[in-house]
Order: structure tokens, then C-alpha cells, then sequence
């Protein structure tokens, strides 16, 4: 799956008393600043990040049941949101997928979600959660390989000896997710 174009991410930094700056993708303690945004849409000078944020705490609870329910962390779950759509649930990449985790129409209908049920949040994060972690499944709890499956494909990563495909994007892709996933990034977790 490609990420979704138009996703965003907030970046908030703050510099402490000894000079340390620090980067969030939300504000903390301290007096944290917004100081740019990620993946700004080339066809528009402005983001939307009030809808950023909003989408972010809107979809926060469906995450975190999707989540559980899939018997995955929600922190995960929200780190694949996060680099996939940025809450933003009316994404759409040039490939086709859709929604909060940019399901594909093949992955959705072998989910039992139809081409209608893509667009809503709440069955896109259960498909999407359990196609993860089928993913884990599938590559032994491997995060990392699950993630390029979930970006790529499994046969993608079959292809190359069950390692992550030599695609500059998956491998982008897998960095993103790992960094906001061990940074902590989703809101709550």
C-alpha cells in the first residue's frame, strides 16, 4: 500500500532551560510549539491541523478496541494510522486503498468488508487490524516483516526470502511506522 496522499503529521518542538529541543507530534508538558508539518499536500498551501488533531482523538477509541480485539497495541495499531492516513479516514492513494489503514479492495472484501464498508472507520480499523495481525502471524511475529507485507504485500516479502523488499518506499514505509510506534507517539498509549 502506498501512503495516502495529502497524509499530515504534526511536528511541535521545545527547547528547555539548557538549550535541549525536543520534537512530539503532539504538545506536552513544557511549552511545545508547532513548528512544521509532515507530508503537507503539494495542490495546498495550508493543512488542515485542527482536523488533524480532532481526527486523531475522534478515532483514538475505535483504534485502541480495533486493537484489542485483534490482540495487538493500540500504540502499534495507531503508529500504522498514523503513517498510513494520518487519522485522516476519507484517504485515498493512487492505488486504491482507502480509509484510517489504506485497505486495498481485495484485502477489505477478504475481510468481509465491502467496497462501501472501506470508507468507515470503524470496519476499515477492524479489517486493517486483523489483516495485521494475521501479518504476524504469518512472518512469526517478525514487526518488522509484517509491516512491509502490509505495505507491499506478503508476496512481495515472500519474494525476497521473507526480508523486507529492496523498495525504497516499503523501506521508508517500515521506518516511518517503527519510529512512531517505539517513539510512542499515538495519543494515550
Amino acid at each position: 500500500m502506498l501512503l495516502a496522499q495529502g497524509a499530515v503529521a504534526a511536528i511541535y518542538h521545545y527547547v528547555d532551560a539548557k538549550g535541549h529541543i525536543y520534537f512530539t507530534d503532539r504538545p506536552l508538558k513544557g511549552n511545545y510549539k508547532l513548528k512544521s508539518v509532515i507530508g503537507q499536500p503539494k495542490s495546498s498551501a495550508s493543512v488542515d491541523v485542527k482536523a488533524f488533531k480532532k481526527n486523531r482523538k475522534r478515532y483514538s477509541p475505535m483504534i485502541t478496541a480495533a486493537a484489542q480485539n485483534s490482540n495487538l497495541r493500540p500504540a502499534l495499531l495507531h503508529a500504522v494510522v498514523l503513517a498510513e492516513s494520518a487519522y485522516d479516514p476519507r484517504a485515498k492513494s493512487r492505488a486504491g486503498a482507502v480509509g484510517l489503514m489504506q485497505l486495498m479492495p481485495g484485502t477489505a472484501q477478504r475481510y468481509g468488508v465491502s467496497e462501501r464498508g472501506r470508507w468507515d472507520p470503524e470496519q476499515n480499523l477492524r479489517a486493517g487490524a486483523r489483516y495485521l495481525q494475521d501479518l504476524l502471524k504469518e512472518f512469526k511475529f517478525d514487526l518488522s516483516l509484517a509491516l512491509a507485507a502490509y505495505n507491499a504485500g506478503e508476496n512481495a516479502v515472500k519474494k525476497y526470502g521473507n526480508s523486507i523488499p529492496p523498495y525504497p518506499e516499503t523501506q521508508r514505509y517500515v521506518r516511518k511506522v517503527l519510529s512512531y510506534y517505539k517513539q510512542g507517539l499515538a495519543p494515550n498509549s
